[in-house]
């Protein structure tokens, strides 16, 4: 069988009939030698490639380069890593696991981590095509078990793309099963107010060959929570905010999101968290009684919003953002001074790194409510989810 003769071979990780020749040239490429020089400061780039020659597949790429990067990165870029609710995984079966979406590169690779450090199957990764600025980012992350989310398309060519990318994920846990990993919703949530979209609920359902519901309950939903003490990006979101109001026509450049993928990377994270939830099947086989795929989709993002909403593992931060916010002591229990004066010099610092010219009053007051909404709403929402999500899931 041919490439092109494969399925979905536009937008499928390669496999292992491929896999010596996309490394081949990776590893010719001058981007990726400095990428790889850039991170990776002491490395012997000659003998990274000969290790890298010898890969046959995905999972062999992901258990013997990844996971060593990633335990260095969590050594240097954050203050530990935890996961908890491993035994709700089922080995034997396949699962699209959904999160909300902090970093850009971070959030399935640290649950994969989570994932290889127990022994646990890993999972294939959507990733959108608008970050493959490079052909060799291309081949990286398809090499690194990742499918193509294909973005800012014309209207008639995106549900062509939507229906591509839904029969995939479902040829991955049906026909593979293998499973995937895929974020809530476009993008990043740049203010920490997560929120599963319609559309991405709309787009796992055109997959199947039976009714909405049954598409969906074919790929195994999973909720997964992801908390960061710190988000390394919190003041280039700010940033973002600002300059959208004061420009509703400004749009971020190639540029900006290759900055956001280092400042994420390599800035400190401070305690990083996975709180795995439990398979929505029984939730949406008990809740959704309606045929219409509009009321269905609404009802499966808010199973999905009170697991991960439910499952936030909060920090002092957290604590002290919201009573700033409101105005209020409320938590005061949860923090002590010394916790408020470490917020304020760090919000303080990562203000000022916001390199903008002529930054008023008005903008800076701006710049921090945004800091602070972006620290105080996984409170927020976890307050709300701890009494909506148990009613929602007791209604059988």
């Amino acid at each position: 069988m041919t490439n092109q003769e494969k399925p979905f071979s536009d937008i499928a990780p390669y496999d292992s009939s491929e896999f010596h020749e996309k490394i081949s040239h990776l590893v010719k490429e001058p981007g990726f030698e400095h990428a790889v020089k850039w991170v990776l400061k002491d490395i012997d780039y000659a003998d990274f490639c000969n290790q890298l020659l010898l890969v046959k597949d995905g999972n062999t790429f992901q258990k013997e380069i990844m996971m060593p990067f990633l335990e260095l990165l969590v050594a240097k870029t954050t203050s530990g890593l935890t996961c908890n609710g491993l035994k709700n995984i089922d080995t034997s079966k396949a699962y699209t696991f959904i999160t909300n979406h902090r970093d850009i590169v971070l959030d399935t690779s640290f649950l994969n981590l989570c994932f290889l450090r127990s022994g646990y199957p890993t999972t294939e990764v959507a990733i959108g095509d608008n970050l493959l600025i490079y052909s060799w980012i291309a081949d990286l992350v398809r090499l690194n078990k990742s499918f193509i989310v294909k973005r800012n398309l014309p209207r008639a060519k995106a549900l062509d793309a939507a229906k591509e990318l839904s029969g995939y994920i479902h040829y991955a846990i049906t026909e593979k099963n293998q499973s995937v990993w895929i974020a809530e919703r476009e993008g990043r949530s740049k203010d920490s107010n997560d929120k599963a979209q319609d559309a991405l609920i709309k787009m796992l359902g055109l997959g199947g060959n039976d009714g909405f519901k049954q598409n969906l309950m074919e790929i195994n939903i999973l909720p997964v929570s992801i908390s960061y003490e710190y988000d390394p990006n919190d003041y280039l979101k700010a940033r973002e905010f600002l300059l959208k109001k004061n420009d509703p026509d400004f749009k971020k450049t190639q540029r900006d999101d290759l900055f956001a993928m280092e400042t994420g990377l390599l800035q400190p994270k401070g305690r990083v968290h996975f709180e795995i939830g439990t398979p929505i099947n029984p939730f949406i086989e008990a809740t959704t009684e309606n045929d219409d795929k509009n009321v269905i989709a609404r009802e499966v993002c808010q199973l999905v919003d009170c697991q991960i909403h439910a499952g936030y593992k909060l920090f002092p931060i957290n604590y002290v953002a919201f009573d700033q916010l409101l105005n209020t002591n409320q938590f005061s229990d949860k923090y002590t001074q010394e916790d408020v004066l470490n917020f304020n010099n760090y919000i303080s610092d990562q203000i000022n790194k916001i390199d903008e010219p002529n930054l008023t009053d008005s903008d800076r007051d701006y710049l921090h409510e945004m800091m602070l909404t972006m620290y105080a709403n996984p409170l927020k929402n976890k307050i709300t989810a701890e009494n909506k999500c148990k009613n929602e899931q007791n209604k059988d």
